[in-house]
C-alpha cells in the first residue's frame, strides 16, 4: 500500500464524521455493464466507440453533452440521455460487490453515504444486484445540477448527513471523483479498481480496494486503518 504524498493528510491518523463513498467500481463492480451500455448507446447514435473518450466517474448526460459538442452530433440531449438510462437499467449482468465493500458498509452503518454519478433508479438497482444494503444517504446524478468533478455531489451528501465536508472521508476510484472530493474539502481515499496509481496522485491515500482498509466507529468518530 502506498501512503499519501508529502504534505497531505494521513487518513489513518484522523477521525471522521462520515465516510462518503462512490458506488460504481468503489463498492460495486459494474465495469462490464458500463462498457456494454456505452457501446450499445454509441451504436444507436452512430458514434464510433473509440471516440467515446473518458466516461467513468461522471454523469452520463455530461458525457453525452461533451460528445455532442465534440462530434457535432446534433442530438436531442434529453432523448439521448433517456436512451442511455434505459440501456443501463436493462443490463445488470455480472454486477457484484467489490472486495471489502460489504464489510465497509456494515462497519460504518449510518455514518456512510453513497455518492454516485448514476441516477437513483440505476444506483439502487446496482446496489441491490450486488447484495449491498441501502445507505443512510444516497446522492445521485439527479440530485445535483453539476456532477463530478464538481464538488456539488459531495457537498450535498455532507449536508444531508449533517456533517462538515472537511470532516469527511471521500472514497473514490476515478480522477474525477477524487477531484470532486478534494474540491469539497474532504480527505480522499482512492482505490485502484479502474485507474492507474499515477492518475490518482491527488488522493491522500491509495489502496488496491476496500479490502485493504478497515473502518470502525468509536466515541471520537469514524476511524480507518490499513490492514496488515
Amino acid at each position: 500500500m502506498t501512503g499519501p504524498a508529502a504534505g497531505r493528510r494521513e487518513p489513518a491518523e484522523e477521525r471522521y464524521e462520515a465516510v462518503l463513498l462512490d458506488s460504481d467500481s468503489t463498492l460495486v463492480d459494474s465495469a462490464g455493464a458500463v462498457r456494454r451500455s456505452w457501446e450499445a448507446w454509441a451504436r444507436r447514435f452512430g458514434v464510433p466507440v473509440e471516440r467515446l473518450g473518458e466516461t467513468h466517474g461522471m454523469p452520463s448526460r455530461q458525457t453525452i453533452a461533451r460528445l455532442d459538442r465534440e462530434l457535432d452530433l446534433g442530438l436531442d440531449l434529453e432523448q439521448a440521455g433517456a436512451v442511455f438510462d434505459e440501456i443501463e437499467l436493462g443490463d445488470l449482468d455480472d454486477v457484484v460487490a467489490l472486495p471489502g465493500a460489504l464489510d465497509a458498509l456494515a462497519a460504518l452503518g449510518d455514518r456512510a453515504a453513497v455518492v454516485t454519478s448514476a441516477d437513483r433508479a440505476l444506483a439502487s438497482a446496482r446496489l441491490g444486484a450486488a447484495g449491498l444494503p441501502a445507505p443512510a444517504v444516497l446522492v445521485c446524478a439527479d440530485d445535483v445540477e453539476r456532477g463530478k468533478p464538481d464538488p456539488a455531489p459531495y457537498l450535498e451528501a455532507a449536508a444531508r448527513m449533517g456533517v462538515d465536508p472537511a470532516g469527511s472521508l471521500v472514497v473514490e476510484d476515478s480522477p474525477a471523483g477524487v477531484r470532486s472530493g478534494r474540491a469539497a474539502g474532504a480527505s480522499t481515499l482512492a482505490l485502484l479498481t479502474t485507474t492507474p496509481r499515477e492518475q490518482l496522485a491527488e488522493a491522500d491515500l491509495v489502496v488496491p480496494d476496500l479490502s485493504w482498509v478497515r473502518f470502525g466507529v468509536d466515541a471520537r468518530g469514524v476511524w480507518v486503518s490499513a490492514r496488515d
